[in-house]
């Protein structure tokens, strides 16, 4: 090819990467559409549509619904893609003569999902009972349900590039066209290209939304019971090719680290850091998964995230810091190379997973506006950062019951400058001798767990769901064998304040991260297992493990709204609108980690990782389900 030919395909290409980001950077834009699992590249998950406010939310009602036909844990969220191009259907009679079935039209469409099988719906919203348009069934050995820790759970889609991306519980990674679904090859029911991204035989699954980031689709792995090295891969929209990966233990070459340029706390993190915190080989099976949320900020083209528990549970077995478990990672989007990262829970003792959501929200501290990221991590401390340079700036308790460590160290001219200050009452290592620990608050599934908060610019208040749970935590000694369980504890839950009588364990909260304090707080019977939704209207909507959707006034938290959906809340709220009108909607379908009592018929009190005894009671509230319910106002 010569140099003419070879600028203008290189010019092309550019060109072609260009229409994809900026079709998605529109949608993004566009309060009307819910384009991302998350709403949009910062993790904010507000909407600016306002046609539901604090004076008229209390009208609600239910304007349709949909089951899914799937009676595990529905977490995560739909997307709505407005003026969707759905192509002409045809068909051929007995003499094979084709015909149209149905013709081309364009129309506003909801991308629903649901837990193993992760069958994918493609509902058109104009069309006034809600047809399928399309429907998408995996074909997935059921084995892989065994190896899923805590529920066959699944975050959701994402949308980039006209197409539709889909995580399977088996790690495989496929794209539908938007518009007409599955029909990318000869086969029925073929994506137009899929990628296996892990190994279920050596207990890799996938239960994470991907996210579409430019021309880039981002997806992590799960199964850090079972050993996993935790990674985050990017593939290319258009062909599903492997772009780069960045492991989270390992030599610098593997994990994406500049030994002198990454920074951790402002330092260098030298020269196979992801290595020499570990003894011998033991990051090879480290942990350190990658199964939560991730954000993108583009004008510093860097994606945050954050990485999971050491493996084993067991401390005692893993001597040293362990890094980079328990992380927050800034990366290049292009390159994968990691800029800086900050480890929250050094040698985690307590199953507190860093992969919570990372809100990028720019705050205000001591009088200087900076570009930073808000993090609620299962530790039970809510970090605000500088996501630039990754300076740690607060770091302050979100739930007065965390215990386990005093206080983060905050000073910088201290030798343990950025590190939890751990209560060695509450250590759940001694001496290398397995004993039970007991009363370590907040339990494994932390203050909060996967279920993302929301940011309200309007009154700068982050609005989080909380868990309110303590435990007892015993660790016991077991080897790895690829594909095996690798936990290594038994743990039993407890509300937080039973010694005081007080039963609940959850709570809705408000939080100022300049601060670092709770401003307003609401109990919960349950842990609140459901993802926030703010919105212009001033209202804040979540769900309950009982079932309920409610309201909130963003500013006072005063409930103003609750409706009993069929089935317990642990889907995350989002707003769309369409044909000029606003609506909510939800997923319920009681599970995950606090309702797998229910979602897997389980009843002694310390299986399901210790979760089942806590909420045994939920039974008396709600039973298992799979249906989106949908509000709006009255017309």
């Amino acid at each position: 090819m010569n140099r003419l030919l070879m600028t203008a395909s290189t010019a092309i290409l550019a060109a072609c990467a260009g229409a994809q980001a900026d079709d998605l950077s529109i949608r993004l834009k566009d309060p009307k559409q819910w384009v991302s699992p998350t709403g949009d590249d910062a993790n904010l998950r507000h909407s600016a549509l306002k046609q539901i406010t604090t004076e008229n939310v209390g009208k609600l009602v239910i304007d349709w619904q949909f089951s899914t036909g799937v009676l595990r844990g529905h977490e995560g969220a739909p997307l709505v893609i407005h003026n969707v191009q759905i192509p002409e259907q045809t068909a051929t009679d007995k003499n094979g003569k084709s015909f149209v079935t149905r013709k081309a039209f364009t129309t506003d469409v909801m991308y629903l999902h649901t837990p193993f099988p992760n069958t994918v719906y493609a509902l058109d919203l104009k069309d006034p009972d809600h047809k399928i348009i399309w429907k998408y069934q995996p074909e997935q050995d059921a084995q892989v349900v065994a190896i899923m820790c805590c529920d066959s759970v699944n975050r959701g889609l994402a949308y980039g590039d006209g197409k539709i991306f889909l995580a399977q519980a088996d790690t495989t990674l496929v794209a539908f066209d938007a518009g007409a679904g599955a029909i990318g090859g000869p086969k029925r029911n073929e994506p137009l290209w899929s990628v296996k991204n892990g190994d279920p035989s050596k207990g890799h699954t996938s239960t994470a939304a991907p996210h579409v980031f430019k021309d880039k689709v981002l997806v992590g792995i799960a199964g850090g019971e079972f050993g996993v090295r935790g990674h985050i891969t990017a593939y290319d929209v258009k062909t599903g090719k492997l772009l780069w990966r960045g492991y989270s233990t390992g030599p610098d070459a593997e994990t994406l680290i500049d030994p002198e340029k990454t920074t951790h706390l402002g330092k260098p993190v030298g020269k196979d850091s992801g290595i020499n915190t570990w003894e011998g080989e033991q990051w090879r099976t480290g942990g350190g998964t990658t199964w939560g949320w991730y954000s993108y900020d583009p004008e510093l083209n860097l994606v945050y995230y954050g990485s999971g528990n050491p493996s084993t549970w067991n401390p005692s077995q893993r001597p040293g810091d362990n890094r980079w478990s328990m992380t927050i990672w800034a990366r290049d989007l292009d390159t994968g190379k990691v800029k800086w990262v900050y480890q929250m829970t050094p040698h985690d003792e307590w199953d507190y997973d860093g992969v919570n959501e990372m809100i990028l929200a720019d705050q205000t501290i001591g009088g200087v506006k900076r570009k930073a990221l808000v993090h609620f991590d299962r530790n039970g401390f809510a970090y605000t950062l500088d996501r630039v340079s990754g300076e740690l700036l607060v770091a302050e308790k979100f739930d007065p019951a965390v215990n386990w460590a005093a206080k983060v160290d905050m000073d910088k001219n201290s030798k343990t400058y950025g590190r939890p200050l751990v209560v060695d009452k509450y250590s759940t290592q001694h001496n290398g001798e397995d004993v039970n620990t007991e009363g370590v608050c907040p339990a494994a599934l932390g203050v909060k767990d996967q279920q993302p908060a929301s940011y309200d610019a309007a009154t700068d208040l982050f609005l989080v769901p909380t868990n309110h749970v303590c435990m007892d935590y015993e660790p016991f000694r077991l080897s790895y064998t690829a594909g095996q369980p690798y936990v290594g504890a038994t743990l039993e839950m407890f509300p937080a304040d039973r010694d005081k009588g007080d039963m609940h364990t959850g709570a809705f909260i408000a939080w100022d991260a300049k601060a670092g304090k709770i401003v307003w707080s609401n109990k919960e019977a349950f842990s609140v297992w459901s993802g926030a939704l703010s919105t212009d209207g001033g209202v804040t909507f979540y769900g309950t493990l009982e079932g309920y959707l409610k309201a909130v006034d963003t500013k006072t938290g005063k409930e103003l709204f609750k409706h009993k959906t069929p089935s317990g809340v642990i889907g995350n709220v989002i707003s769309y609108e369409t044909s000029g009108k606003q609506y909510v909607a939800v997923l319920s379908g009681v599970g995950g980690w606090a309702g797998i009592g229910l979602a897997a018929g389980l009843s002694k009190s310390n299986e399901g990782l210790g979760a089942v005894g806590n909420y045994a009671s939920l039974a008396n509230y709600t039973a298992l389900g799979g249906v989106l319910t949908v509000f709006s106002l009255p017309n």
